[in-house]
Order: C-alpha cells, then sequence, then structure tokens
C-alpha cells in the first residue's frame, strides 16, 4: 500500500509551462499537424459580435434621437397649444374682431386747391397700392418680409434664421415677424415683449390672412406703419422727407422709407442722413438679391443723392396749418372722419411772403440785427390771404404772426388821429410839433427832429410824436383805445397817454386786421383762414358765412384817413414802401428799435410786417427799412396783373369838416357798398350799418332782403 504510494504516474501535458514540466514528455501547440478549429471559430465570431454592437449603437443612437426630438416636438406642440389657449381665452371672441379705423386726416389745401399740408394722428392720407410708387411695396417686402406671399401669416423659415442670427449676434437684433404680425401688432396690440402679446399677435395674424388678401394686408400696413420724426403711413413719410407724393418716389427714395422701419428714430434723415444712407443701400442690396431691380437700377440707387431732411416740416404754409388746426374743432367739434379743409390762403401770395421776409434777413439781418419776421395779408372780406409766422419753420414753430405780442409803436397812431378826427378836427387842423411834458414823460420826435406848425395829415405821415401825444391828451387815451377795439385790436390796451406811441402790445395779426376798415371802406369783417369743409367724398361739413359786416368807420373819416396816410408813402417816414398803386400804410419803431413794423393797404389787400428779436433784443431797424422794403416786394408781386383800383373815400384839402360821429359803430342811412374781395371774386353781401335793429331806419334795401 506505502510502495503504491510512492509511486506517482506522470501523464503527458499539452499546457504546463517549460520550468514546471522539467524532462517530462510534452507536446506544444506547434507540434501539432492541424490548428485548432475551436479557436478560429471563436476569433470570427468575436469580431462579428464587435461589428454587430458598433452598427447596434450608431442606428440605436439615431433611432433614440429621432424617438425623443419627436416626443420633444409633440409636448413642445401640445405646450405650445396650450399657451395659445390660455391667451387666446383672455381675448375677446373672433366674432368681434374688426379692423380698427385709421385715425383721421386732416388735408389742409390753399383757395386754389393746392396741399398746404396734413394733421391728425398719422399726417397723411391714405392710398391705394396703386396710388404710390411700386418701389415702396417692393422695398417693404424685400427687407421686411421676403415670403410675404407665400406664407400663411407666420413665417417658421424666417423665425428659425432670426433665431439664428440671434444666437449667433448673442443678442435680440432680428424679430421674425411677419408684414402681417407687425399690422397685427400696430392694429390690436400695445408694443411690450411679452409671451402674451406674442401668442396674440400670432393669432391676430392668422385671422388677418383669412379675413384679407394679401394686397389688403400689405395696403392697410403701408398707410399705418410709422416713419419716424411724426410721420405714420407712406403718403405722410413722402410729403416729410421728399415733399412730393407717394406716386412720385423713386427707387433710392422707397429704399430709403423700407429702410426707416427697422428704427424709424434713429434711422431718420431728419436725425442722421447717413445712417438712413447706409440702411436704405441694404435695402437696395436686398432688392437686387431677390430679383427686383437690375444691377443698373442698383447702381443708379446708390449713386443718388443722400436724403437732408430738415428736423422739422418746412415750409411758412405749415403755420397757417398749425392755425387751421386750432380753430378747426370749434367750427366742427370732433373730428371723426378725413376731411378735407378749404382755406383762403393764397399759396403764391404765401410763397411770396415768405422770399420777402427770408431774403431780407438773409441779406441785412446780421447787418441791423435782426433775426426773425413775421408778415400777414388779409383782403377786405377778412379772408387771410398769407401768414408767414416766422424766419424758419423748421426751426422755430412759434407763430410770431398770430401768437407773439410786441408792442406797435408808431404803427398805433392811425386809432388816435381817427379819434380826434371823429370829435371834428381834420386832415388840415394844425398843432405845433415841439417838446412837450406830460406828467413825467416827455416824448420826442425820431433824432429830436421838430417841425413847428404842421398840419394833422403831415404829422401822421411824418410820424410825429410830439403831435400824436398831444392829440391823444385832447381826445383821451380811452377814446384811442375805444376805436382800436372797434376797428379790430383784440388785446388789451392800456389807456395812458404813452398809448399814442403804441406802449400797450398786439399780435401782427390784430393789428393788420384793425387796419382792413381803412381798405374796404369802414367795414370791420370776420377775419378768418377757413372758407369751408367738407369730407372726402365732398360732403359739406362747414362753410364760412359772410353776412352783413358792421360798419365801424364813417366814409368820411375813412377818406380822411386813407388820404392822411396816403402821405406816408408819397412823403412821409414810408416812402421805401412806394411800388406804384394808390396805397397807404404807416410805419412803427419801438424804443431800442426793438419792434420794426410797416403796415399798408391798397383797396385790395391790408399787409402788416414786423421785424425784431425773439428775445427782445435791440436792433438797428426802423420801419422804414426792413418792413417796409418787404412789404413794399409782398405787395408789388401780389398785385401783378390786378386792375389799379383808389382807395376808398375822395377827401381833399380844403373840404369842410363834418359832424362828429359816435364812438360806437357808425350809423349810415345809405346803401354800403360791396367789399372788394380777391378771395374767388365774389362781392360781399351788403353789410350791417350797425346800431340796434328797432332803433335805425331802414333802407329799401334792408326791406327787399327782409332786414
Amino acid at each position: 500500500m506505502a510502495r503504491r504510494k510512492g509511486k506517482r504516474r506522470i501523464e503527458p501535458t499539452f499546457s504546463a509551462p517549460a520550468s514546471k514540466r522539467g524532462r517530462a514528455p510534452s507536446v506544444s501547440r506547434s507540434d501539432r499537424v492541424l490548428p485548432s478549429a475551436r479557436r478560429k471559430t471563436k476569433r470570427r465570431s468575436s469580431r462579428r459580435r464587435t461589428g454587430r454592437a458598433r452598427r447596434r449603437g450608431f442606428f440605436g443612437f439615431l433611432r433614440g434621437f429621432v424617438y425623443w426630438s419627436l416626443v420633444l416636438v409633440l409636448w413642445a406642440g401640445i405646450a405650445g397649444a396650450a399657451i395659445a389657449a390660455f391667451y387666446g381665452a383672455q381675448m375677446p371672441s373672433a366674432t368681434t374682431w374688426t379692423i380698427p379705423d385709421r385715425p383721421p386726416n386732416v388735408k389742409i389745401v390753399s383757395a386754389e386747391g393746392r396741399l398746404i399740408g396734413n394733421r391728425g394722428m398719422t399726417g397723411g392720407e391714405a392710398v391705394g397700392l396703386h396710388e404710390m410708387s411700386p418701389y415702396v411695396p417692393q422695398a417693404v417686402i424685400a427687407i421686411e418680409d421676403r415670403r410675404f406671399y407665400s406664407h400663411w401669416g407666420v413665417d417658421p423659415i424666417g423665425l428659425a434664421r432670426a433665431m439664428v442670427e440671434n444666437l449667433m449676434q448673442r443678442r435680440l437684433t432680428q424679430g421674425g415677424s411677419t408684414i402681417t404680425q407687425q399690422l397685427a401688432k400696430n392694429l390690436f396690440l400695445e408694443p411690450d415683449r411679452t409671451i402674451k402679446r406674442k401668442v396674440q399677435e400670432v393669432l391676430l395674424a392668422l385671422w388677418l390672412e383669412q379675413k384679407h388678401s394679401k394686397n389688403q394686408i400689405l395696403e392697410m400696413y403701408l398707410n399705418r406703419v410709422y416713419f419716424g420724426s411724426g410721420a405714420y403711413g407712406v403718403e405722410a413719410a413722402s410729403r416729410r422727407y421728399f415733399n412730393k407724393p407717394a406716386h412720385d418716389v423713386t427707387l433710392a427714395e422707397a429704399a430709403l422709407l423700407a429702410g426707416l422701419l427697422k428704427a424709424p428714430s434713429r434711422l431718420s434723415p431728419a436725425r442722421d442722413p447717413q445712417a438712413a444712407e447706409e440702411r436704405a443701400q441694404v435695402v437696395l442690396s436686398a432688392m437686387r438679391e431677390q430679383g427686383m431691380i437690375g444691377d443698373s437700377q442698383l447702381t443708379a440707387a446708390i449713386s443718388a443723392p443722400a436724403t437732408r431732411a430738415a428736423a422739422y416740416w418746412t415750409g411758412s404754409q405749415h403755420y397757417v396749418a398749425d392755425r387751421v388746426m386750432e380753430e378747426l374743432p370749434g367750427l366742427i367739434g370732433n373730428i371723426e372722419e378725413d376731411v378735407i379743409v378749404h382755406t383762403t390762403v393764397d399759396l403764391g401770395l404765401q410763397k411770396l411772403a415768405e422770399k420777402s421776409i427770408r431774403q431780407l434777413i438773409d441779406e441785412k439781418g446780421k447787418e441791423l440785427a435782426v433775426s426773425q419776421g413775421a408778415l400777414v395779408s388779409i383782403d377786405g372780406s377778412g379772408a387771410v390771404r398769407a401768414m408767414v409766422g416766422g424766419y424758419d419753420y423748421a426751426n422755430s414753430q412759434f407763430d410770431r404772426a398770430s401768437e407773439a405780442r410786441r408792442q406797435p409803436g408808431s404803427a398805433f397812431k392811425p386809432f388816435v388821429y381817427m379819434a380826434a378826427l371823429e370829435q371834428g378836427r381834420t386832415p388840415q387842423s394844425v398843432r405845433n410839433d415841439a417838446p412837450v411834458k406830460i406828467g413825467k414823460w416827455t416824448p420826442s420826435n425820431y433824432k429830436d427832429k421838430y417841425y413847428g406848425r404842421v398840419t394833422l395829415a403831415e404829422a401822421l405821415a411824418r410820424s410825429l410824436n410830439s403831435v400824436a401825444a398831444q392829440l391823444a391828451m385832447e381826445v383821451g387815451p380811452e377814446a384811442a383805445v375805444e376805436v382800436a377795439h372797434r376797428m379790430g385790436v383784440e388785446s388789451k390796451l392800456t389807456a395812458n397817454a404813452s398809448i399814442a406811441l403804441g406802449t400797450s402790445e398786439v399780435t401782427p395779426l390784430e393789428l393788420t386786421a384793425a387796419y382792413v376798415p381803412f381798405a374796404n371802406g369802414g367795414y370791420r369783417p370776420e377775419v378768418h383762414f377757413i372758407s369751408r369743409v367738407t369730407t372726402t367724398s365732398g360732403a359739406l361739413v362747414y362753410e364760412h358765412k359772410t353776412g352783413s359786416l358792421p360798419r365801424v368807420a364813417s366814409p368820411q373819416v375813412v377818406g380822411m384817413m386813407n388820404a392822411m396816410m396816403a402821405g406816408t408813402i408819397e412823403y412821409g417816414s414810408g416812402r421805401a414802401a412806394a411800388f406804384g398803386w394808390p396805397a397807404a400804410g404807416k410805419t412803427g419803431t419801438t424804443q431800442g428799435s426793438r419792434d420794426a413794423w410797416f403796415v399798408g393797404y391798397t383797396s385790395n389787400l391790408v399787409t402788416g410786417v414786423w421785424f425784431g428779436n425773439d428775445d427782445a433784443r435791440a436792433t438797428k431797424a426802423t420801419g422804414s427799412s426792413l418792413p417796409a422794403l418787404a412789404w413794399r416786394d409782398f405787395m408789388a408781386a401780389a398785385h401783378k396783373g390786378v386792375s389799379v383800383a383808389a382807395l376808398p373815400g375822395n377827401w381833399r384839402p380844403g373840404q369842410p369838416a363834418k359832424q362828429p360821429v359816435p364812438q360806437r359803430a357808425v350809423a349810415d342811412t345809405n346803401a354800403p357798398p360791396t367789399v372788394p374781395s380777391s378771395a374767388g371774386g365774389r362781392p360781399v353781401p351788403p353789410a350791417d350799418v350797425g346800431g340796434p335793429r328797432e332803433k335805425r331806419q331802414l333802407s329799401i334795401l334792408d326791406i327787399i332782403l327782409g332786414n
């Protein structure tokens, strides 16, 4: 047993290490006749499994990506629908949605029908696509919504492009809104940037696309969108920047307008012409890229001069437009639809008036220390034919013609002399022109020059302060104030001795209006700018009724005053105003030459001119210098081709004085003459001669007319 344990059989091995095998018989893998098939098979299957695993991993990832993307899109759609439903539920029922009315426009035209300006919330008329330059809608579509005619209100491609651009720029540079969405926002929504507003904008855009055609949507958009500088709508913008209707806009100008939509205020050519031009070139490039224009058109448009617009509307006619807008609500109430206001202003005369003021300031303003001027021209019926409120409306919209109150100086003297004539004096009455002292006041003549004994006619023509002050004390300051108010001055006047030299302030408009009775034979008309108002369809909304004009001066007094003031131009202080017509007027210069005036008239027009400075700085001008020259230039041009007519009244030296007349409205039993009018050549109806109706004697004409 023990021996058997001591002898152990050793078997040959094939895998034991050589160190352990010793001398024992062994066979290595290299000694085999054939390689192991099992090993080879194992290797091949391992390789197959690795390839399959790789393929299964890629496609599995792709399938997973697609699957989870679809899931994400589905949930995003559900979330979007829920948000849309939530915010949509806060909106009124779609059955009640209507396009709000466009804010009414007020079109203001001259007496001959030419455009003066547009006013209102939009400041321009609504025009159809066929009424505007074809370049305008093309340019807007090219830069704002190139797929406008193919999308259904929302442009997913444009939205995705905007998102990518915003991510690349790392800031919000593009919004991706379509023209339809922008219109929806302008019509119905506030401009705040919230999810609620964006969702409602999309819903409204879809509704607009269902209810209106693409052209209707584009037309509404172009008539309401903001183009900067206070211009809403393409017509207002065309007038504002190019002074032309939208129909006449060129390719370069259309590109500029379309470029403004990105940032209307910042890119306005009135604020930054260079930025506006650079943006316009971007629009032109977009139009060329989309095949809307050719290379030659692109080159010509890019080489066009840059547009430079004034910071505000330019042209003196806008002073008239502003005045019209002040008066209009009192005549027609609230403006609820587009209206056309027909004014009394002659645009040709308006341009002449503007030229006469600006040219003299340009030529002599620096030399005479004058920076501003104003002119008002009124015909015998009270119709304002021209009104210039300053040197340049674009730089200052303050209307010096109707709003600035300035001392009239010697231009107030006619009312003092008229009071004297009404109390029995005549132009031949004599006074001593010498230094006088009234209380503590010592009025002196210009350059302290005195003439001794002179007639009232000569004293007024030469504008002698000493005689005017004496007359004011003789008739009483209250009488002079009463005459001025009766003739048309509306400002409060202080009844003191210095009233003779025009120390109470008035506006050029009312002072000129107060001279009208001298030109029309003694009648005070209602000064007006508006002749009638109509709707765009032609329906009459308002019409000015002339009616009976009250007589405020007797024919005898008017004749004497005209004879006296004609001397101002013939040989007196206003000789520079003579232009070959029978005319009369009065110069005026205040202390320190702060105000220089000339108010004069023919039987056709009454025109008042003022020069000075807004801050009342002293000037070197007098009434016989700049104002008389501007008056002459304007009146000479205004009377070209007009038949010469004498001034009312035929008083001559040596004619006896008439009985004193009351200081209220003057009674006259004769039928009043027709008041001359340049407004359409229509005669003014017979005037009321004044006095209580039941106490005055009726004429044959009164009985016929039923008065």
